[in-house]
């Protein structure tokens, strides 16, 4: 029989505890993971914790400028040493429980009765580092032993995205750019789930009023690609910005030209980053699976330096618009999240032609492999 619809996961796979241990495992805890904007940390900033896959970890930048990495772990009595998800940096890390404390590098440099430790337990009673890098002025970290360069993981999907040319990232300089505003969502559903709602505009014209008013493609199911358009998207005529309002209000980045202007590039970076690509600004999420069905999202704006620290900046009209297009997608998923249990979705759902390219033959091909690679 012809058939043009292509099988979903299997329910269990957004609900089982064993199979959200076993991505923990196989894919948070082997792939680079995105866990913070690199302008967040300074020298003399703070410390944040962030969780990866079964693991905390704590992130800062030393004196050197120099970022450091390390499972969230006193290697006395295993309390954590980062109990919020951000403090004060300080001149060492310090244990809340027995006052364990250590230097910027890692170095276990005192204790109570730190004179009668010798010297050689001091030295392999150090914190245990994790591998971290900076890419873009994104932070990955990657808990595996011997992690492959992230460039392996992240070019394929940037040539994907981009036509064949990864390189087209750089215009956007994300490097430069500044936080200039945040939201964090806790969402009751499946990472999963979340990430293949952004893989797919099949239920934009549905759900996101404001995006289809902002961008008329993603309305046109009968026409839009199945894939990603290699040229972005453009903007509705008579607007100069993704934005409520769509008035300009912000230079197009440095690194733009012309041809960029009123237009939407969007991106998944597995595991677990979105970026929106936009003349005057750029969008970056970050998923943080917390359980089986719970997801902490929380989603940065960027902006140019020049323009965040302007007198008077105020994002609020750029920001509301993919607010509410967050809060549309979330309300969507969870509504989704409690039938993954139902006998009636035990084999899945379907993906239509407009949503295999992206979920099916991209998205499931990486996690099937991934999740199927034991070592």
């Amino acid at each position: 029989m012809t058939t043009t619809l292509t099988p979903t996961l299997p329910g269990h796979a957004y609900t089982d505890p064993a199979v959200f241990a076993l991505e923990a495992e196989r894919i948070f805890g082997r792939e680079w993971i995105y866990v913070a904007r690199g302008d967040e940390l300074t020298p003399r900033g703070k410390v944040l914790r962030r969780r990866v896959g079964p693991e905390t970890v704590v992130l800062l930048r030393d004196r050197s400028g120099t970022l450091r990495c390390y499972l969230n772990v006193c290697r006395h009595r295993g309390a954590q040493l980062c109990t919020s998800d951000e403090q004060p940096l300080g001149n060492a890390i310090r244990c809340p429980y027995h006052a364990w404390t250590y230097a910027h590098d890692g170095r276990l440099i005192a204790a109570p009765n730190f004179a009668a430790m010798p010297p050689e337990d001091r030295e392999r009673s150090g914190l245990l580092p994790v591998h971290v890098v900076e890419w873009a002025g994104l932070v990955w970290v990657n808990l595996d032993d011997s992690p492959p360069p992230i460039f392996e993981q992240l070019t394929p999907q940037l040539s994907y995205r981009f036509g064949g040319s990864p390189s087209r990232i750089d215009r956007w300089g994300l490097e430069n750019l500044v936080v200039g505003a945040r939201k964090t969502y806790t969402v009751a559903a499946n990472w999963k789930l979340i990430q293949e709602n952004f893989q797919e505009c099949y239920h934009c014209g549905t759900i996101h009023p404001e995006l289809v008013d902002a961008i008329p493609a993603f309305a046109r199911t009968s026409s839009l690609s199945a894939g990603y358009e290699s040229n972005g998207y453009g903007f509705a005529e008579g607007l100069d910005s993704f934005s409520i309002t769509g008035e300009a209000r912000y230079p197009l980045l440095p690194g733009l030209s012309a041809a960029d202007e009123r237009r939407y590039f969007g991106m998944v970076l597995r595991p677990n980053c979105f970026l929106s690509l936009l003349p005057d600004h750029v969008i970056v999420h970050r998923f943080e699976p917390v359980s089986p069905e719970l997801t902490v999202v929380e989603c940065d704006w960027l902006f140019d330096r020049s323009v965040a620290s302007a007198p008077g900046f105020d994002p609020s009209d750029t920001v509301e618009i993919f607010h509410r297009v967050n809060q549309q997608d979330f309300a969507a998923v969870e509504g989704c999240q409690p039938n993954m249990s139902s006998r009636a979705y035990r084999r899945g759902g379907v993906l239509v032609p407009l949503e295999t390219e992206t979920i099916n033959d991209n998205y499931y091909r990486w996690y099937r492999a991934a999740m199927s690679h034991e070592s």
